[in-house]
């Protein structure tokens, strides 16, 4: 499916089963609303599937994969060949999302779609726009046209796992580099200064950081990307990891399946979506609260709130998974538990 058709057939969540949903909750033998969040969290579920039984019982990561070539400015603590090799990992459990994964009861999906070399096994030339983007530092990122592929490379894995029955879509991504570039968008659609939405990734030293800050500047001076374009952004200052996470939520809004928002990366690339149409941000679910910096001020702009705050940084989809859990427990609660009137008994009312 290509972007416009994705956008022109999102709509907003179904408000008729978000009631009903609310209703049922009212039902179940507990203390009214004393799950807190968890229960609008279900519900909003339910009205993103349409359907108020919540199905959430299938899950997916979907974990998007490409390098970068700012990393040429000494921006990270490594080098380009991580990007492959925890790749390679993704597939033989070896990576942390993938333990996490594993306890969630949820499948893996990464995607190559723009490594610098082929990783076996999770290679697909369908998948695969670059090998690598350009250093956004000396020009664009990548072309006009290789971002939308990717959004799109998004949009159609989403249609892919909805049609093999996955309720509940993850983002994740690995990509050396890929901090810089979310600082670089952020500070475009923020209209922040690069200091502010700058942080430290996966560590790197105070000279490094310096650099780091200095190429996001130097990118947005040399490519003028246009605030009011997301696509422009995420050619000229993005990734391809981004652009396909991007594509990853206006899937879920598309194709009515609920994607959870990671960390920082994954929170660029679903205000991209929500600029493109605004009715998308009601199908995303958000996980943890990352410690980079831009991430308040993103999800501030977005309006949502995390579930969990644990200090996490590790990507991966790694925060994202971690919320599933929850989301379990909840729904076993809605489904499963007894309500007032199995009991032969009087609800709680809610008191003025």
């Amino acid at each position: 499916m290509r972007l416009n058709e994705a956008l022109d057939q999102i709509r907003p969540i179904d408000e008729s089963i978000a009631e009903q949903s609310r209703k049922k909750w009212l039902t179940v033998a507990k203390p009214l609303f004393s799950l807190g969040r968890l229960e609008e969290l279900i519900t909003q579920i339910a009205a993103i599937s349409g359907d108020v039984k919540a199905p959430c019982d299938k899950k997916a990561l979907v974990i998007m994969c490409a390098d970068n070539g700012v990393v040429d400015e000494g921006v990270t603590q490594c080098g380009r060949d991580i990007t492959a090799m925890v790749t390679e990992n993704f597939i033989k459990r070896a990576a942390s999302v993938c333990i996490m994964a594993e306890r969630a009861g949820c499948d893996l999906f990464p995607v190559d779609i723009g490594v610098e070399r082929d990783v076996e096994g999770v290679t697909k030339k369908a998948e695969k726009v670059m090998y690598g983007t350009w250093d956004m530092v000396k020009g664009p990122a990548m072309t006009r046209e290789s971002a939308e592929r990717a959004i799109e490379i998004g949009i159609n894995k989403v249609s892919d796992l909805k049609k093999a029955g996955y309720d509940l879509i993850a983002t994740g991504e690995m990509g050396i580099g890929n901090t810089t570039t979310t600082a670089a968008v952020l500070s475009v659609l923020l209209g922040a200064d690069p200091e502010l939405v700058t942080g430290r990734g996966a560590g790197i030293s105070s000279d490094g950081m310096k650099r780091k800050v200095a190429a996001v500047k130097k990118a947005i001076y040399v490519n003028r990307p246009d605030a009011d374009d997301p696509v422009d952004v995420l050619s000229k200052v993005g990734g391809l990891d981004i652009a396909g996470l991007c594509g990853v939520f206006i899937g879920g809004a598309g194709f009515r399946v609920p994607v959870i928002i990671d960390g920082v990366i994954s929170a660029a690339a679903a205000l991209c979506a929500y600029r493109m149409r605004s009715d998308v941000i009601g199908y995303m679910i958000p996980s943890h609260r990352s410690k980079e910096p831009a991430f308040d001020m993103a999800f501030s702009e977005l309006g949502l709130n995390s579930y969990i705050d644990c200090g996490m940084f590790l990507g991966e989809g790694s925060g994202a998974v971690a919320l599933m859990p929850l989301i379990d427990m909840a729904a076993g609660v809605y489904r499963e538990m007894q309500t007032f009137g199995s009991w032969d008994r009087e609800g709680y009312k809610i008191l003025e």
